[in-house]
């Protein structure tokens, strides 16, 4: 149960967290104040903010603002947040890496700049970046143990159960 738990969580929250980090890159590229410094303000705060603290902020605080969610939504929406905002700036730094002259050619043969970074600049920035997003991964289905802080019953936290029960150190080494 415990090992569904962490794959169910890996299984929302990065795509998740790609989505949100893929629209943290677009907005990015605009260069308007307006929408610069709201969203390098979001993205510093929440790569800053431990995700240990913002779950339990979320877990314990949400109920006082009158909006009660499962150990489960807290886990998925603070983990969301944080790493929303670690792929954001990835995906970011990949867009920058790909050469403003990529962008140049892409539009010289009348694609649109939705089209350009869809097909010319993401596929490049993606690979420039990848090993970068599999550790951000990796660190993601790390984190989720830490969804026992708030009884969601992830995979360490039952293999801790299990040793509890027979003495046993197997099932810890095993998780």
């Amino acid at each position: 149960a415990g090992l569904l738990n962490t794959i169910l969580l890996s299984l929302i929250v990065v795509p998740l967290g790609l989505f949100g980090g893929l629209l943290l890159a677009l907005l990015a590229t605009v260069h308007h104040p307006l929408v610069r410094w709201p969203l390098m303000a979001w993205v510093d705060f929440f790569r800053a903010f431990p995700p240990l603290v913002l779950l339990i902020l979320l877990f314990a605080g949400l109920p006082f603002a009158g909006l009660e969610l499962g150990g489960f939504a807290c886990v998925a929406i603070a983990f969301f947040l944080n790493t929303g905002a670690y792929y954001g700036e990835i995906l970011r730094a990949g867009i920058d890496s790909v050469p403003a002259g990529q962008v140049e050619a892409g539009r010289s043969t009348g694609l649109s700049r939705l089209q350009a970074m869809t097909y010319i600049v993401l596929p490049q920035a993606v690979r420039n970046v990848l090993p970068d997003l599999m550790s951000n991964t990796l660190e993601v289905v790390k984190l989720t143990s830490l969804g026992s802080v708030v009884a969601v019953p992830e995979l360490l936290f039952q293999a801790r159960q299990a040793q509890s029960l027979t003495y046993n150190a197997t099932p810890i080494v095993l998780a």
